[in-house]
């Protein structure tokens, strides 16, 4: 058996437990004995190579048995794929408001954590934001499922946001944006040809902002952002910026 043998944790695509070693190869879980030590077998095992080298790990994942009988070359860029998709999944299960995590601020965390073997941004780009996305809520399938409290109805300035339901329209109402309607819905309304103007260019703001269906929640999310945007523009505009 090899001496050094560096273990690492990983998982497969479909959420099974992997394991990697020396940063070099994966191996992935095949059965668990009597004694609950468990055997991995080299993921190149049910490829053409037929790879038979297997690692077994006691249930303190301590290292039992290693035969390192690779016939294929090492996987080092295979490898780091998958450590650094673990590593950011793990990440993002710990972040408790998934609608504030930015995909590449964490990516950047982890590659530091790894340093050179990191992959590129690009090349799991898409694996970090479905797991971001598996930690909202369900999605809400129908209207009448939309609920009128919840946790994520706050603005970024810890603000409960009012919500105003009916039948078919569901308006959500910051403090802030209470004030502003307050203030000034005279000169909003003043002008029919003005109203209508507006709502021309807010039907298009929004289609940029949502080219595509969002989530019910990542939609709330997005509002917020807005929200924030716009009250930090009008606090700017107030003092003279």
């Amino acid at each position: 058996m090899e001496d050094n043998i560096e273990i690492e944790i990983s998982e497969t695509n479909r959420g099974n437990e992997q394991i990697i070693i020396n940063k070099k190869h994966k191996f992935n879980f095949s059965f668990q004995r009597k004694d609950k030590s468990k055997i991995y077998r080299c993921t190149e095992y049910k490829t053409l190579n037929k790879c038979k080298s297997l690692i077994i790990l006691n249930d303190k994942k301590e290292v039992l048995k290693y035969e390192s009988l690779h016939n294929h070359l090492e996987k080092e860029i295979d490898v780091s794929i998958s450590v650094a998709k673990h590593k950011i999944k793990e990440e993002i299960k710990e972040n408790s408001i998934p609608m504030d995590i930015k995909p590449k601020h964490i990516f950047n965390a982890v590659s530091q954590e790894m340093r050179l073997i990191c992959p590129e941004y690009s090349t799991i780009r898409s694996q970090i934001i479905r797991n971001i996305n598996k930690q909202f809520p369900p999605n809400i399938k129908s209207f009448d499922d939309i609920p009128i409290e919840s946790e994520y109805y706050k603005t970024k300035r810890n603000e409960n946001f009012m919500i105003f339901k009916n039948t078919d329209l569901i308006i959500f109402q910051s403090p802030f944006q209470a004030y502003l309607f307050s203030n000034y819905h005279k000169n909003i309304f003043a002008d029919e040809r003005l109203t209508n103007n507006a709502s021309e260019s807010y039907n298009s703001y929004l289609n940029n902002i949502f080219p595509n269906k969002p989530l019910f929640y990542k939609l709330i999310y997005i509002l917020k952002e807005e929200e924030n945007l716009s009250y930090n523009d009008y606090q700017r505009r107030t003092k003279g910026n």
